[in-house]
């Protein structure tokens, strides 16, 4: 099985161990990269992005546990094989039980080494069939930042299984793309992706839209119409807004999913279909369950797999990028000469709050294109466009002062301005918590009740 450049981080604190594992992996065309520790490994392992990490279970500071646990918390989607000469059964279970994807005892050979490595990217997901360009899926979607890999690492997981996805994100953060590239990777691929947004369609058309209708069964139906469940048969259905369908659909979707089969407006005769549904909202289903306007039936069937996009100002590495890239489509777009942003300007990209997140920079970036004169786009054509107050990343000390004064303030909150209380729950003596709240200018007598 060709190994298609995959990515491989050894952790180990022998390093002729390293140096030999690192050798035989690079012989069968991984890319791999070496640690010998686990706070070496945590560094490298945002940059190098691997597909597989091997770890040893003994090691000083971080051990092979402690480690896997640090990486699932960064990302579930990466296996994890932990390699020991002090392996036990019991261990190995408990291991396993956690998450690990393995438990291998040394000394191993190169065969055993490499079969296994196949195996966990056969897990994940990673390996691809032979031709397959490995981003082809994704290519629309535009990033580097952890949290974004990690949420397509899950999405690349789950497009192969029929199960039900539900999108959440705030408004403009690109849903219907990760459909999109969902689609790409499943076995629907070869069908359409069909999308609707609930809330484009007048109330009154949207049961006939999705489920079709019979010539006759209302005024000015003057011809049987199949509906967007059988336009997508064999392929995705994406429900954009689904927080927004009106009750008495909800009902018959949520028939849908559980039979399988539609009922055109006006017929007597079910349809079966094979669709695969992925649904988006930018509400709180949960809320709208306890406000009695989504069935919460319904929410279980669609919520099999959430999957979460982040708001633009939580991936802010990915605005470089993306601006960039909304420069190159358009001016390709309008045959305009090559635009850059100056550094000024690409600094107030990335301390904006871009509460429209992606679909308000492309608003931005496009204005600007359009006014700029030069090759170079300043931030002077892009104040206007934003029009809003700019949230800066803050220095580190800045951050920990305003941490730092919110715990304190929160300490007495609780106890009610009792210092001594405060003091233990901060475990701090109480000399040590008064210099503090001093120095934060904090009065404890305003928080007694």
């Amino acid at each position: 099985m060709k190994a298609h450049h995959h990515r491989i981080l050894l952790v180990d604190d022998e390093a002729d161990l390293l140096r030999l594992w690192k050798l035989r992996l690079e012989s069968k065309d991984y890319e791999v990269a070496v640690a010998e520790s686990g706070e070496e490994a945590l560094a490298t392992f945002a940059a190098f992005k691997p597909d597989v990490v091997l770890t040893d279970l003994r090691m000083p500071g971080i051990d092979g546990i402690a480690l896997f646990e640090s990486i699932r918390a960064l990302n579930k989607s990466v296996p994890v094989i932990i390699i020991t000469a002090h392996g036990s059964i019991p261990e190995a279970i408990d291991a396993t039980r956690q998450g690990v994807f393995s438990f291998l005892t040394k000394p191993i050979e190169g065969v055993a080494l490499v079969r296994e490595i196949e195996r966990a990217l056969e897990a994940s997901g990673s390996l691809r069939s032979e031709g397959e360009a490995r981003e082809e899926w994704r290519q629309h979607i535009v990033c580097q930042s952890a949290v974004m890999e990690e949420l397509l690492s899950r999405a690349r997981l789950v497009a192969e299984t029929d199960s039900t996805i539900l999108i959440r994100g705030e408004s403009g953060t690109g849903k219907e793309l990760l459909a999109i590239a969902i689609h790409k990777a499943s076995k629907y691929r070869k069908g359409p992706f069909i999308p609707v947004n609930c809330t484009a369609i007048p109330e009154s058309l949207l049961e006939s839209e999705l489920f079709g209708h019979v010539k006759g069964s209302f005024t000015g139906a003057m011809k049987s119409y199949a509906g967007l469940f059988q336009s997508a048969h064999n392929g995705t259905l994406f429900l954009d807004e689904i927080g927004d369908m009106p009750l008495h659909i909800q009902v018959k979707l949520l028939r849908v999913l559980q039979d399988r089969q539609i009922r055109p407006v006006g017929s007597s005769r079910p349809v079966p279909v094979n669709v695969r549904i992925i649904s988006a909202t930018h509400k709180n289903l949960e809320e709208a369950i306890r406000n009695n306007t989504f069935r919460e039936d319904l929410f279980y069937r669609l919520n099999v797999v959430s999957l979460e996009l982040p708001p633009l100002h939580k991936r802010k590495e990915d605005i470089p990028l993306l601006a960039e890239h909304f420069v190159a489509i358009l001016t390709d777009k309008s045959d305009a000469q090559a635009k850059r942003f100056t550094p000024e300007a690409m600094k107030l990209l990335v301390e904006a709050e871009w509460p429209g997140n992606i679909r308000q920079l492309y608003n931005v970036v496009e204005n600007a294109v359009a006014l700029a004169t030069s090759t170079f786009i300043g931030e002077e054509l892009l104040y206007d466009a934003i029009k809003q107050h700019q949230r800066k990343v803050l220095p580190l000390a800045e951050a920990r002062r305003q941490f730092e004064q919110q715990y304190l303030i929160q300490l007495l909150r609780t106890t009610q301005g009792n210092v001594s209380q405060a003091a233990r729950l901060a475990q701090r003596n109480r000399t040590d918590f008064y210099k503090l709240l001093n120095r934060h200018h904090i009065v404890p007598a305003q928080y007694k009740d």
